[in-house]
């Protein structure tokens, strides 16, 4: 893997939306692991720091790029429909009512919200294509945070507030609020069992809840809580290859999955004359190719993005929902509820279709194929709003990448704006003048994505997430 002709123009580093995850990706790296191995050593910690917004029971997506050849590839280890057994119904979900922004958001949990996960495996697609070191190794990091507990970060303790009815749930209650009180930040988050199944995940390997010793648990697990998973769910369950979109912005190539919020098609619809454009006028055009049309879920995700030495670049994004609140007994490991996710219900979901997603790991190659930005985003129908900002910053503008996640952003559904504080007057008085109604939000906030991202401006993570970058 590597690349003597050409050095990077990109610093080896890792963004992540917690300090552990980033120290754990840090380490791998300092190892002498691939851009690879370190993004999986931080995906399984964030299985233990950040179980606010994923984990080992959730799906999510892997972006690679090999810059001795150029070449982009696409991961799909998401969550599919379960039900291919066919002798076992799912019975009612449970709903619950989610406040963000002070409007309620309506969800369901419970065990027929139980799609089949795919991060374990995920991972081990990733390790085994790209990595270079033993694989207990990079989940070694992992297990010595569940053994030890982590400090939630406050930014995860406001997303905690407004998921607490699915996370606090049940079996959670003593997690998330142990004698009866939210954990707040710098309190310690602790799974009791995880360090178990890290241990387990380490000396047997990623299929350990699908074909191995975990799997007959889960589906037990899960069919108690109403749920209709079962064993051929899980043995049939396969990481996909997918098509790599690409658009043009500037001079550069943005290479990434063709998600469920269409990123790198809305990146191709920008104007070609967009760095030319006075900031006004560019903020209006912005505004109409980042139109959606209405979905405002919270989306309970994370991002981890790596650069490593040579110049290879991988970017994986992760979810688990809100959590079904459906726990494996003695493992501390929280299972998806990705069915309970009523924008991603679509019509052609059965048994066995792999579900779609809005989550989008990228990455930029400039005019002569070398890396240039890292990149992906938490944060369900804004991962697209949050992306497509911060590669402006950092291409178009020529920003730092901290200043870019940082700077204030807005998001568009239907005809109205929702501005993050401190968006220059003169660009919103353009937008009002071009039809779109505003709405001024008091703070930065989780609501509008949370970008993690390598690249020409350095790294750094979002910090309406408690993100950071950390470089070799």
């Amino acid at each position: 893997m590597e690349n003597s002709a050409r050095p990077s123009r990109v610093a080896a580093g890792v963004a992540s939306s917690h300090p552990a995850t980033a120290e754990a990706g840090l380490r791998v790296l300092r190892a002498g692991g691939t851009a690879a191995d370190a993004a999986v050593a931080a995906v399984l910690a964030t299985c233990v720091a950040e179980t606010v917004y994923t984990g080992l029971g959730g799906g999510g997506f892997a972006t690679y790029f090999e810059a001795a050849t150029g070449t982009v590839t696409c991961l799909d280890f998401f969550v599919s429909v379960p039900g291919t057994d066919g002798d076992h119904k799912a019975g009612p979900m449970l709903a619950v009512d989610v406040f963000f922004g002070g409007v309620p958001q309506v969800y369901s949990i419970g065990g027929a919200s139980v799609a089949v996960p795919g991060v374990p495996v995920g991972c081990g697609e990733v390790h085994r294509r790209w990595g270079r070191l033993p694989w207990a190794d990079l989940v070694a990091p992992a297990l010595e945070l569940a053994r030890s507990g982590v400090p939630l970060p406050a930014a995860h303790a406001r997303t905690l507030e407004a998921c607490a009815p699915a996370l606090a749930h049940g079996a959670g209650a003593a997690i998330y609020a142990p004698q009866g009180k939210l954990l707040r930040g710098g309190d310690l988050l602790f799974h009791p069992g995880l360090a178990t199944a890290m241990a387990a995940l380490a000396a047997e390997g990623p299929a350990l809840f699908h074909t191995g010793s975990y799997a007959p648990l889960l589906v037990e697990t899960v069919r108690a809580a109403g749920g209709a998973l079962g064993p051929r769910d899980l043995a049939d369950y396969q990481v996909l290859e997918t098509h790599v979109d690409r658009a043009t912005l500037g001079t550069y190539q943005v290479r990434a999955r063709h998600d469920l919020n269409r990123t790198v098609d809305t990146i191709e619809a920008l104007p070609r004359g967009l760095p030319a454009l006075p900031r006004p006028a560019r903020t209006v055009a912005v505004a109409a190719a980042l139109r959606d049309r209405g979905r405002q879920k919270i989306g309970d995700t994370t991002n981890v993005s790596v650069v490593d030495t040579a110049g290879n670049a991988c970017v994986i994004t992760t979810t688990m929902g809100l959590g079904a609140a459906v726990w494996l007994p003695g493992l501390g490991v929280n299972l998806n509820s990705m069915l309970g996710e009523g924008e991603l219900i679509t019509d052609d979901l059965a048994p066995g279709v792999r579900m779609s997603s809005n989550m989008c790991p990228l990455v930029v190659i400039d005019d002569e194929g070398a890396l240039a930005v890292a990149a992906g985003s938490a944060g369900a129908s804004r991962i697209r709003t949050a992306l497509v900002d911060t590669l402006i910053g950092v291409l178009v503008d020529g920003l730092d990448m901290p200043t870019a996640i940082a700077r204030p952003r807005f998001h568009v559904v239907d005809d109205m704006v929702h501005a993050e504080p401190g968006l220059p007057r003169d660009e919103l008085a353009a937008l009002v003048e071009a039809g779109w109604r505003i709405t001024e939000w008091p703070e930065l906030n989780h609501y509008f994505g949370g970008v993690t991202a390598v690249g020409v401006g350095g790294a750094a993570g979002d910090p309406r997430r408690g993100g950071v970058g950390l470089l070799l």
